[in-house]
């Protein structure tokens, strides 16, 4: 499976994206106009190991609900990015059973040759 989960109006996505030249072999996910599953998460889960990987500690929100200043538990983590879409990490993209999070040139470079391995 190829699935990106991103936000059609974010310009670091439509970067990724563009970088990336996905095309219609990709599914795109837009997590403002559809939010994420439980299950879908759970499968981010089994890939990463950690619902605090997938979670965005840029988010404003982050700051404004105090949770700086928390002890966040992996539990609290999945239901943050379940209740709202901005606490999650963007984009991320799953390239069979691998999992690329974020929009940094190491994570591009590396799902850009995970992408090309699968052409393959």
């Amino acid at each position: 499976m190829q699935k990106i989960y991103y936000m059609k109006n974010c310009d670091t996505c439509k970067r990724v994206i563009h970088d990336l030249k996905l095309g219609n072999d990709f599914i795109f996910h837009d997590i403002k106009e559809q939010p994420i599953t439980e299950a879908e998460l759970d499968h981010l889960y089994s890939l990463t190991d950690s619902y605090e990987k997938i979670f965005s500690k840029i988010a404003m929100k982050y700051r404004i609900l105090g949770l700086h200043e928390k002890q966040i538990s992996e539990q609290e983590y999945k239901k943050y990015i379940l209740q709202e879409y901005t606490f999650m990490k963007r984009p991320i993209m799953v390239i069979g059973n691998e999992v690329f999070i974020g929009s940094s040139r190491p994570v591009v470079t590396a799902a850009k040759v995970a992408l090309e391995l699968s052409v393959v």
